[in-house]
């Protein structure tokens, strides 16, 4: 094939990125079994092709949607527009450091001013069409996205744990942070963070605001349990999470001291009940209005129920961000990176960096995944002898963040059978036990997208 010269011209067309997309009929063949094609599908952006064989289980239309290559994945992580002007902000509460450069890299303000709309848009009037501005992700900066966005400003919100040249220098303060973010901003470095939805964004917030007083009652809750074992009293028989389960608890200790302590603790349980109940019932109806079928599918899925459901609709809110499965589990911290130089491995990294909430909502579906479910008992069983208890559940919780993505994109009920019964080697194998972009290219135009099918080794 490499030797008919109008495929060499389409490949060097590719090549030139002369070519966007190739369209073309009855390709499974060459597909299944061509090493010149597969060389053309590495080098192309996106390629559509029609009439999809049996040999690929989704058929290649649905893979070759999926196709990343190495200079779009860098575009993702880093804003690499190119602006005339750039402006750094580093935003406080009441103050803001701003900075603005020119393509050149020269200064062309840099002033410390408060933190209204009205003063940043006076300073930057004068660059005003061609300007980007960048903040890094720190609790202030709704109303500068909000700004931007009814202004038509183009604005990028930096990842804070990766913008790793702030907290690089010697000196640190407000001055040097907002030049470094201009600085990373036009050399295209500066890592982004996701913008969420305006109108999602204070439901988010209200959620995570829930998660901090189930966390409170939690530990009152906790602090009875620890009081009984204190002064070495027989279990408490019943479970006194449940309001109707608490009576006489009290009355178990003697001293009235600690009878009361214990009534405190009783009265505020009781009392955050009733505040949570009323939190729940008003993000239900607001999650409703925002998304009902995506909250509808998220409750077929083994494991995840209100709350959850709730927590994954609001922290992922638009699954476009993430163009491959692997970006999807990466962010959800389910995946580490290899750590390598000059050949040699050293252990992972970048344990730390994604989102807690989804680690939080899919490492918690992962326990509850195994209620009266022996396939997924079976399957941990599994797990547990080849990687271990502590690994083997971090690997199910993968499993399941995978089927959740593959789920939501197709818009289709969450199929048990086929999340836990993987195919081929290495099914259920986390991210640093590949190389470092994940999957290659080929094995995924050659495969398919599976449903819940882990990373390939």
């Amino acid at each position: 094939m490499a030797g008919r010269a109008g495929f060499q011209r389409l490949v060097a067309e590719v090549s030139l990125a002369h070519v966007g997309i190739i369209l073309g009929l009855e390709m499974s063949r060459l597909a299944r079994s061509n090493r010149d094609w597969h060389h053309l599908l590495e080098v192309c952006a996106l390629i559509l092709i029609e009439a999809p064989s049996s040999a690929y289980r989704r058929g290649m239309l649905r893979a070759a949607k999926t196709l990343v290559t190495n200079k779009e994945e860098t575009s993702r992580r880093f804003y690499t527009q190119q602006h005339p002007f750039y402006c750094g902000i580093d935003l406080h509460a009441r103050t803001m450091y701003l900075c603005i450069l020119d393509q050149a890299g020269e200064t062309l303000l840099h002033r410390n001013m408060p933190a209204t709309p009205e003063a940043l848009l006076k300073a930057i009037a004068p660059y005003r069409e061609q300007i980007v501005l960048a903040a890094a992700c720190m609790f202030t900066w709704y109303w500068l996205a909000d700004l931007c966005a009814d202004h038509g400003i183009p604005f990028v919100l930096g990842h804070a744990l990766s913008m790793k040249a702030i907290h690089g220098g010697k000196a640190k303060n407000d001055k040097i942070d907002a030049h470094k973010i201009a600085v990373l901003l036009r050399g295209g470095m500066l890592p982004q963070a996701s913008v969420s939805p305006a109108e999602m964004r204070a439901t988010r917030d209200l959620l995570r605001r829930r998660m901090h007083l189930a966390r409170k009652r939690g530990a009152l809750l906790a602090h009875v349990h620890n009081t009984n074992s204190q002064y070495h009293l027989p279990a408490i028989g019943t479970k006194i999470a449940s309001k109707a389960n608490r009576d006489g608890v009290a009355e178990r200790f003697a001293d009235p001291a600690v009878q009361k302590s214990i009534e405190v603790d009783l009265a505020l349980s009781t009392y955050y009940d009733e505040l949570l109940r009323d939190v729940e019932r008003t993000i239900v109806t607001t999650a409703k209005h925002h998304d009902a079928q995506t909250l509808y599918l998220l409750q077929t899925v083994p494991g995840i129920g209100k709350i959850l459901r709730l927590v994954l609709l609001y922290e992922i809110h638009d699954l476009a961000r993430f163009p491959r499965v692997q970006d999807f589990a990466s962010s959800c911290r389910l995946g580490k990176c290899a750590r390598e130089s000059a050949g040699k491995r050293s252990g992972t990294s970048g344990s730390k960096i994604g989102n807690a909430h989804r680690k939080w909502a899919f490492s918690e579906a992962a326990v509850l995944c195994l209620r009266d479910n022996p396939a997924a008992q079976k399957l941990l069983a599994r797990f547990e002898k080849k990687h271990g208890k502590g690994k083997a559940l971090t690997i199910l919780a993968h499993q399941l963040a995978r089927a959740v993505y593959d789920m939501w994109q197709r818009q289709t009920a969450f199929a048990l059978d086929t999340c836990l019964h993987g195919e081929g080697r290495g099914v259920g194998a986390l991210n640093a036990e590949l190389d470092s972009h994940g999957m290659h290219l080929l094995r995924h135009a050659r495969y398919g997208v599976h449903h819940c099918v882990a990373a390939r080794s």
